[in-house]
């Protein structure tokens, strides 16, 4: 019981480095090229993205902690909860590095569209364990469908560019 605290910032904290390496790796070019793109009118301005991401990142992160507890630590049961998470998070990351990094806007648009899956899928196989750890992802569930159809429009505005056109 005296470790517990420690499971629990360590799952709180750990989607945040994800989150954080991703801005570090991206940063330079977030707002140069960023600010070049056609993005809708109800495009969040950019300041409100690492808050956003800060109160969401904790409260999933302390969602798989109370799931974790629930299911007595990394158990069988676990299994597929646990690993629905893990892989949303994953393509979470994932993100960020497609979209700034290689600015592929369709492997952006493909990650977060198997995201949104994922996402929606943790939240069904943590209803019967845990209503509350549920009840925290909504906020992220709502934040991802508003990005999702941001990925899309930014995709549908700012065709790519073939290697070798110029304009």
């Amino acid at each position: 019981q005296g470790r517990m605290w420690a499971y629990t910032v360590g799952f709180t904290v750990l989607p945040h480095v994800g989150g954080f390496l991703g801005w570090f790796i991206n940063r330079k070019e977030m707002p140069v090229w960023y600010e070049k793109l056609k993005k809708p009118s109800w495009c969040p301005p950019r300041k409100i993205f690492p808050v956003a991401w800060t109160v969401l990142y904790t409260g999933m992160g302390y969602a798989s902690y109370l799931i974790w507890k629930d299911l007595g630590g990394c158990s069988s049961k676990a299994m597929v909860p646990l690993g629905l998470y893990g892989a949303q998070l994953v393509l979470n990351w994932a993100w960020p590095p497609f979209f700034f990094g290689a600015r592929n806007l369709k492997m952006a648009l493909i990650d977060i569209l198997c995201l949104d899956s994922l996402a929606i899928g943790t939240m069904c196989s943590w209803y019967r364990i845990n209503k509350i750890a549920t009840l925290l992802m909504v906020p992220y569930l709502g934040w991802l469908a508003m990005a999702t159809c941001l990925t899309i429009r930014i995709w549908k505005d700012n065709p790519e560019q073939k290697p070798g056109k110029s304009e």
